[in-house]
């Protein structure tokens, strides 16, 4: 029996303690370089927020700056009315003339 265990005691001294010790450490290691990788995709994703703030702050300025107002497009729809009805009485007298026209000539 104590050759059994002797060997048993010897294997575990020998094999399975350095063995167990190693799958430790790289378990140990390996989570440290993940935390590490997980902290430096947080910053990159905190840094590309950010940028993207800015810049959708930027475009809302520039939109602001450069489109019209309400009222500019109040002005120029009223424009486009008056204009289309301009040209919608030009019609009409136009009909009229050649409605009387084909009327001499029926007669």
């Amino acid at each position: 029996m104590t050759d059994i265990s002797n060997d048993l005691l010897w294997w575990i001294t020998v094999v399975d303690l350095p063995a167990m010790a190693g799958l430790l450490l790289m378990i140990w290691r390996t989570r440290s370089d993940t935390s590490k990788a997980i902290s430096h995709i947080q910053i990159t994703l905190d840094r590309r927020c950010d940028q993207l703030r800015d810049a959708l702050y930027a475009f809302k300025l520039e939109v602001a700056k450069s489109y019209a107002s309400q009222k500019d497009l109040r002005n120029v729809e009223n424009r486009i009315i008056e204009h289309l009805l301009r040209i919608e009485a030009k019609l009409d007298k136009t009909i009229i003339k050649t409605a009387e026209l084909k009327g001499k000539r029926k007669m």
